[in-house]
């Protein structure tokens, strides 16, 4: 029979009647057959067979009486709030029960289950999304007793409160307590928000009968909106009088003045002071003019009194005569602020270029247009106006550092410059003769500041350990002569100087070319010297003109015409054998005698070479005079015919 009723559970086909038939027939043993189960702890009480009708109906295919009993569930669902009016939406409501809360598992089966823990439930499936401060709070803080709504707690099956998640109202009050106690409206959502209670961000008091202007905008709530004492403290936010400044603020005056606050000051400021029709100034023995129309009243009448006379004769009765350190004490005027200010304004001051003139450092050049500020350095009261200027260096800071600070100079700016400018400089060509170095030739006509320049002076730099050529200039030569010029003069001043001169670098008649290894003669004196010093092709410029590797053979500068017929073992073709330097062409060292195996004797003395030696062959991409194959017999140049008739 179990296994029948396993198949045909109450409520399955039209034989549900059948079963429930056989309920009432069947005892207690008989009803344990075919019951899917035993039930859970908290339906334990509807056990038997009696009491099936409690929860299933008997007619009319698979359905369920879960909401006959759940009634807060019910009232829920037919309101479409909650967790089950969301998660039952389609379908016959009370068979999705049984989806979610299965029965007849028995007693230790719990109908309710998480899946996972309720701190990661997603509230948004109730329909009630948790915003701003609402998120990361403890389900405690909200599902407790306490704030179950008393109308639906006793409608709540779950008796222990602490169990139940249903019961809670979504306004702010089904929560929070009314801080205000009813002044406000009910709806706290209309000024706060989500986010925090503070600050009432929602909240304009340009909609209050009070708007706030003025100094009022920056007042703290509190101020105005007092504490009411009482078992519990809240905030008074009605029944306040605001018709008049009285209720909120005293009368400093002591009633002095009986118009009402708003005859002279403004929600802008108390110290404000508007001057009412009521009360005129310059009416009285001191008109206020200039700033002293926006000075606050209490600046000068210390108490509430304003019949109380001021003193006002001088500038120092209300203000501070030490302003300057008493450095004007001394003057005619006893250092009057007057002399100087004015009230329209402290500053500018009316001591200007003209006054500056009476003092005992009148403004010259280019001191007349400099600001008071590069001077007199502003620092308040500690403003310095009786200055050094005895020394420029009083003021100025020495753009030179300390070249010039020993003798006979001392730092004494005024030998080389003037008030007219610091450039450019009294110190001209002539003063340069006394100097250590004197400017001779070309160096005349150079500008000051190829030669006084530094990269960390902007000035320059005009005093030199060591007075050389390549102190200025480097070494154009690249080190090639610095044996010779170490020799020359042991300190390097004028080593440049054996073979160029100050008039013109380009001139070298001064160097000797017979002291060097390679003196020169004939033809050689006249060739220019980059044609033998020539630049290396790849860096042009005189830093790379070779002088002591230059060539000093024959075939490191001309060309072998012969094409190597004369080449020595090594193959180089020693042309000095033969050639001068006087004339390629001229006369000749060759010994036809010794030189050759065909010696020249009678008349072929004076026959030219070149009658001789006549055959050519293209050699080396030119056409060379072959001497090797000249002709050794007479037929080979005169002919048979010139021999036979000589013979004859």
């Amino acid at each position: 029979m179990l296994s029948v009723v396993k198949k045909h559970r109450v409520g399955e086909s039209g034989r549900g009647a059948t079963l429930v038939l056989l309920v009432s027939l069947s005892a207690s043993a008989g009803f344990a057959q075919f019951s899917p189960g035993p039930l859970s702890r908290a339906h334990k009480g509807l056990s038997g067979p009696a009491a099936c009708a409690a929860c299933h109906a008997v007619a009319g295919g698979r359905s369920f009486k879960c909401l006959e009993c759940h009634e807060d569930i019910r009232k829920r669902l037919a309101a479409h709030r909650g967790l089950h009016a969301v998660l039952m939406s389609r379908g016959p409501e009370q068979a999705q029960c049984a989806a979610c809360h299965s029965e007849h598992n028995g007693e230790d089966f719990a109908l309710i289950r998480w899946e996972g823990k309720p701190e990661q439930f997603d509230h948004s499936k109730t329909g009630y999304v948790l915003e701003g401060a609402h998120q990361g709070l403890q389900c405690s803080r909200c599902h407790n007793p306490k704030n179950v709504d008393k109308e639906e707690r006793f409608l709540i099956a779950i008796k222990d409160l602490r169990r139940s998640y249903l019961g809670l109202k979504r306004d702010c009050a089904g929560c929070h307590q009314d801080v205000h106690r009813g002044q406000l409206a009910a709806n706290c959502r209309q000024c706060h928000s989500m986010t925090g209670w503070k600050p009432a961000s929602g909240f304009s008091h340009a909609a209050a009968k009070f708007q706030l202007l003025g100094a009022h905008e920056k007042v703290a709530c509190g101020k105005c909106h007092a504490s009411v004492p009482g078992a519990q403290h809240y905030m008074k936010f009605i029944g306040l009088q605001f018709a008049a400044c009285t209720p909120c603020h005293t009368d400093p005056h002591r009633g002095a003045f009986p118009g009402r606050c708003e005859s002279c000051h403004s929600t802008g400021g108390w110290k404000g002071v508007r001057l009412a029709s009521e009360f005129d100034h310059s009416r009285t023995s001191y008109p206020l003019t200039g700033k002293h129309a926006g000075v606050s009243c209490d600046k000068c009448h210390r108490g509430p009194d304003f019949k109380q006379p001021v003193a006002h004769a001088r500038c120092i009765d209300c203000h501070d005569p030490s302003s300057h350190r008493g450095q004007f004490l001394a003057r005619s005027d006893g250092g009057d602020c007057g002399s100087c200010h004015r009230v329209e304004g402290w500053r500018p001051a009316r001591f200007g270029i003209q006054e500056h003139q009476q003092t005992r450092y009148a403004l010259q050049g280019r001191h007349a247009n400099v600001e008071c500020a590069k001077c007199h350095a502003p620092k308040g009261l500690d403003t310095v106006y009786r200055v050094r200027f005895d020394q420029c260096a009083a003021c100025h800071a020495d753009p030179h550092r300390a070249e010039f600070a020993a003798e006979p100079h001392k730092n004494r700016c005024e030998e080389c410059h003037t008030l007219r400018g610091f450039r450019p400089s009294t110190f001209a060509l002539a003063r340069h003769a006394d100097a250590r170095f004197r400017l001779e030739g070309a160096h005349a006509a150079v500008s000051c500041a190829d030669c006084h320049v530094s990269k960390e002076n902007r000035a320059g730099r005009f005093r030199f350990d060591a007075i050389t050529c390549g102190g200025c200039h480097g070494d154009p030569h690249t080190g090639q002569f610095r044996v010779q010029m170490a020799s020359f003069d042991s300190s390097g001043g004028a080593a440049c100087l054996a073979c160029h001169t100050l008039a013109r670098w380009q001139d070298v008649t001064k160097f000797d070319h017979a002291a060097t290894r390679f003196a020169l003669s004939g033809a050689h004196k006249a060739v220019p010297c980059e044609k033998c010093h020539a630049p290396r092709s790849t860096s042009p410029g005189i830093q790379s003109v070779v002088f002591r590797s230059a060539p000093s053979t024959c075939s490191s500068c001309h060309q072998d015409v012969h094409a190597g017929q004369f080449a020595a073992a090594a193959g180089k073709t020693d042309c000095a054998r033969c050639h001068l330097t006087g004339d390629w062409k001229g006369p000749s060292l060759f010994d036809h005698e010794r030189g050759t195996n065909f010696a020249l004797s009678g008349a072929h003395r004076a026959v030219s070479c070149a009658q001789c030696h006549t055959s050519k062959r293209q050699l080396d991409n030119r056409l060379v005079v072959i001497y090797k194959l000249a002709p050794r017999e007479c037929s080979g140049c005169h002919g048979p015919q010139i021999i036979a008739s000589k013979t004859s």
